[in-house]
């Protein structure tokens, strides 16, 4: 089976694609050792016009099993809307609707909890620029300190999420992991995957007990202009993946 490849942001969006997107990604995030059993989320507003909906993996289920089926309509408040076997976690959804709502263009949201990214999120310096792919993110990675786990009872958080974001595409969550957005689950999955790869380099070789080789400020300022982002970022890759997924584990797309 050939995948078709992901559309850019201004073609318009169809269910079925959202949710063959949004599945593809939950099992990329798992293949990719980024996934944290069943918990953390990866959320996509759906298109048309009403209240806001969004998918949503059903709770309980790993990132491996996720299929485009079992993905479950939300409410901004994390309810579902009509009938799924599966029970969801509307605390878990807390951020996400906070960031979906603050940032309409941001279609997708993903959080992760993974070793690397926890471990730069346990420190003060935030992304160091210590490899090429680092400094696309250098002075772009703001930082929203820890509150307790989010959860309804504290709804003030969602303002200082959505303020810290600003108009970042990658934010890190002090003592608790990763987050990014996009204009597509391709573009939110380009900048999870690079912000988690940047925080892995770090944690490698901050590991080593060597001095570092920081580049000037010069030389990361230049580099991080050359990341300008296109229109359709993480477009070409993600059409590569899909294809992987096709290949090796079509089981997504049910």
């Amino acid at each position: 089976m050939n995948a078709m490849p992901p559309q850019p942001p201004d073609a318009p969006a169809t269910e079925r694609a959202l949710r063959e997107d949004l599945a593809a990604a939950y099992r990329l995030i798992a293949r990719f050792g980024m996934d944290d059993l069943i918990f953390t989320h990866l959320s996509a507003r759906l298109p048309g016009p009403g209240e806001p909906r969004f998918l949503i993996n059903p709770y309980g289920m790993l990132f491996s099993e996720i299929t485009a089926s079992s993905l479950v309509v939300i409410d901004v408040a994390g309810n579902p809307i009509g009938d799924s076997p599966w029970p969801v976690n509307p605390a878990g959804f807390v951020i996400h609707s906070a960031i979906h709502m603050g940032r309409p263009e941001a279609h997708c949201v993903m959080h992760t909890h993974t070793l690397a990214g926890m471990a730069v999120a346990a420190t003060a310096d935030g992304i160091l620029p210590l490899n090429q792919m680092s400094m696309e993110f250098a002075g772009r990675v703001p930082v929203h300190e820890y509150e307790g786990i989010a959860a309804d009872d504290n709804l003030s958080e969602r303002d200082r999420l959505v303020r810290d974001l600003g108009d970042a595409r990658g934010m890190i969550l002090r003592n608790h992991g990763l987050l990014t957005v996009g204009r597509t689950v391709a573009e939110a999955f380009y900048y999870m995957y690079y912000l988690e790869m940047a925080c892995r380099i770090q944690v490698a070789a901050t590991s080593m007990n060597r001095p570092l080789a920081m580049p000037s400020p010069e030389v990361v300022a230049r580099t991080r202009a050359q990341f300008t982002a296109p229109d359709n970022k993480g477009w070409r890759p993600w059409a590569a993946l899909r294809r992987l997924l096709d290949r090796e584990d079509p089981g997504y797309r049910d």
